[in-house]
């Protein structure tokens, strides 16, 4: 007491002795109050300390930082922490405000010493949506809530934010086992909230719901055996038994949440009939006496709509594609959910089926795949839609394709696939088409064609309905947020129609011109050619080189006609798109070079078919004169026109025995005389090729009432500037 009451008198006599002194004396009376009371309670001090860490705190050589780590560190896993040092711990590891390395540090050593405050796992929910987190650090908090989930005080809010957490179970980066645990754990066995999982991972979940509620959970597994979740508790389990068994503690937390099966087997046996789309059945208890309405039990349109609001989502998702009520009401509703579900039946089936079989695990019945297909097909084609789980599979099937497999199926889906940015439509699907087409027959290129022409209308289809007046951003799906502007979608467009071109070229080229392959690449064209009339898009893009001229010297008169029509509609397009360049009100430009390779492909055709200057200077088409000389072919430059086209040689044949039936000798110069001229030209026009007299007319003058004019009376043409 003595040597008290003198410490206690200490201070005031310093502070008496020098006036000076005293704000000095005063700061290590302070300093030393705080050291007192660090060394009394260091835990406090160390928590004082790490709650007034800030995010740009230098981690590394911080040694009051680690200090105060090792302070908590030993304190935790000697006899655990109280709730508040629970929730300020979490909060400094999940932020990063102590660094990604000392996040894990923190989680390892946070063990409880009685109950987990609900709110700071919540919080620590809300870090994990940021997206900020590495993924061994959120699949370390997942499993540090799997392992206090016992301890937590309450549960409602954190079971209100369920959907959140399962939102996560597609995230191909996270460990999908430990979110369906959590999941599993979390989730209120209710006829509600009962959901078919279908994936590997997801099984134990509906095993407890079965467990709970057998009517309402009905298997649709390939699998023949799964093995239960794994215990991911080991990082914590013998210390927190150890700490509650020091503590005397009354909560005790259950930590075997895993139940023993059969250990899955290396191969994997198919069910038979796995693809077959489920039956429509209920997701509730029918004896239930609740105002609601089964899908199954809907049988007209009417009933559907007078009872649109009280119909209860059937239990398996995948059965609203084979039923077109079913399919009604997803329309209708337009519930995120239940997209969500859906797609997330429809994404394991496919990738199941294609993508995690081995080459001899696929369908033991190529009908069997053929016919889901078809369902899927006839279901998005229904909704005027696809689904967002056919592509994401259909981008990574690209990539292992062989271009054989239910080839007609996979480009149907491949043609149904939306708008995307120009970069990653070139990475996701052009570069694997393109491997598989200069690998593949002249049909499968004629299909890759065809594909990226229907591909094409439905984009042009989907802007000429969607897109707005004045050009702003237009949405991209009905259940999205993605926008795109009109110079991004014309970008994309272009892409997609330059690729066409570059296949179209390289092929017709490998294949010597098949004229199946360039019917579908004027077919292509065709829909290329008026994208500005029909479809608004304020875009010309001309056919390659590559393409023109195979077509304009084919030897099939039905490839000529059509180029003559898509240069008809070329030039429609461009001389209504230069009306519209002239009105002050609009924006876009088309550029001078569309207009000159127009004009290029303009004056090649005239002189070809009309003029009869095929191959001389400034047509367009120019050969070396010493080739055509080596040739030895008379008179070449006449050999392409309307009377010796070799698509065009047997009509004019038939035109000259009709003119001359007793002549022995076939000269068919003489049809290029006179009214015979005219005469052939309305005998070309009236044999059905529409296109070639659209053009004639439109570019050379000549009109089907001019039946006295020479033949060069029609040889001026109109061009464009």
């Amino acid at each position: 007491m003595d040597n008290s009451s003198i410490l206690s008198g200490a201070a005031p006599d310093t502070s008496r002795d020098s006036s000076g002194s005293a704000p000095g004396n005063r700061s290590l009376r302070v300093a030393e109050n705080e050291k007192r009371r660090s060394e009394r309670d260091p835990v406090r001090s160390a928590l004082s300390f790490l709650s007034q860490v800030q995010d740009g705190t230098i981690v590394k050589g911080n040694d009051q930082l680690e200090k105060s780590l090792v302070v908590v560190e030993t304190v935790a896993l000697g006899r655990g922490l109280p709730p508040e040092a629970v929730s300020l711990l979490l909060d400094l590891a999940l932020s990063l405000r102590a660094g990604s390395v000392n996040c894990g540090r923190i989680l390892k050593f946070l063990i409880p010493a009685s109950v987990v405050p609900q709110e700071a796992v919540v919080r620590g929910v809300s870090w994990l949506c940021v997206g900020r987190l590495p993924i061994n650090s959120q699949v370390l908090f997942l499993r540090w809530v799997l392992t206090v989930f016992d301890l937590i005080d309450f549960k409602d809010h954190l079971r209100a934010i369920y959907g959140f957490i399962f939102s996560f179970v597609t995230e191909e980066n996270l460990v999908c086992t430990v979110l369906c645990h959590l999941s599993c754990t979390i989730t209120h066995i209710t006829t509600l909230h009962v959901r078919q999982f279908l994936y590997f991972n997801l099984y134990h979940i509906s095993v407890n719901s079965k467990m709970f509620f057998d009517i309402m959970v009905q298997w649709v597994s390939n699998c023949g055996t799964c093995a239960g979740f794994k215990n991911y508790n080991s990082t914590w389990k013998a210390t927190l038994t150890a700490v509650q068994r020091k503590n005397r503690g009354d909560v005790t937390a259950d930590l075997s949440l895993t139940t023993e099966l059969k250990e899955k087997p290396a191969s994997r046996k198919r069910k038979l009939h796995h693809l077959e789309v489920p039956a429509l059945s209920s997701a509730f208890d029918t004896s239930a006496e609740r105002k609601v309405f089964r899908l199954q039990e809907m049988r007209t349109f009417e009933e559907l709509l007078q009872n649109i609001h009280n119909i209860e989502l059937p239990a398996q998702m995948g059965s609203l594609l084979g039923s077109s009520l079913a399919l009604h009401f997803l329309d209708c509703v337009q519930d995120e959910s239940a997209f969500l579900r859906l797609n997330f039946w429809l994404g394991h089936s496919l990738q199941e089926e294609f993508l995690l079989c081995s080459a001899d695990g696929g369908s033991d019945s190529p009908d069997e795949a053929a016919r889901f297909l078809n369902t899927v097909l006839s279901s998005q084609q229904f909704l005027q839609e696809g689904f967002f789980s056919t592509e994401s599979f259909l981008y990574k099937f690209l990539s292992v394709w062989d271009g054989s497999l239910l080839r007609t199926h996979i480009l149907d889906l491949l043609s149904h696939i939306p708008l995307m940015p120009s970069h990653y439509i070139k990475i996701l699907v052009f570069e694997p088409l393109m491997q598989l087409y200069f690998t593949s027959t002249v049909f499968f290129k004629c299909s890759v064609i065809e594909c990226l022409n229907n591909m094409l209308v439905k984009w042009l289809t989907w802007h000429s309905v969607n897109a707005l007046e004045e050009g702003l951003d237009i949405s991209l799906n009905s259940n999205g947020t993605v926008t795109m502007t009109l110079s991004g979608f014309m970008d994309t467009v272009i892409e997609l129609v330059r690729f066409v071109g570059r296949l179209a070229s390289e092929g017709l080229r490998l294949e010597n011109c098949h004229v199946l392959l360039l019917s579908q690449t004027l077919a292509f064209y065709e829909t290329v050619c008026d994208m500005f009339v029909r479809y608004g898009l304020p875009l010309v893009i001309m056919p390659p080189a590559g393409v023109f001229y195979p077509a304009l010297l084919a030897t099939d008169s039905l490839s000529v006609d059509r180029l003559g029509y898509i240069m008809y509609r070329y030039r429609k397009n461009l001389t209504l798109a230069k009306k519209q360049e002239q009105q002050s009100e609009q924006t876009f430009h088309i550029s001078r070079n569309t207009y000159q390779e127009f004009n290029q492909h303009l004056v090649a055709m005239v002189s070809c078919l009309w003029n009869s200057k095929s191959f001389l200077p400034g047509t367009g088409i120019e050969i070396d004169k010493q080739m055509l000389l080596q040739s030895k072919v008379p008179e070449h430059w006449s050999h392409f026109d309307l009377v010796h086209h070799p698509a065009f040689f047997k009509y004019a044949f038939e035109f000259h025995q009709k003119c001359w039936p007793a002549r022995s000798s076939v000269d068919l110069a003489s049809i290029k005389v006179g009214k015979y001229w005219n005469w052939y030209v309305e005998f070309l026009f009236s044999q059905g090729f529409d296109g070639l007299s659209d053009f004639i007319q439109v570019n050379t003058g000549h009109s089907s009432s001019s039946g006295s004019s020479s033949q060069g009376d029609g040889h001026q043409t109109n061009q464009e500037r």
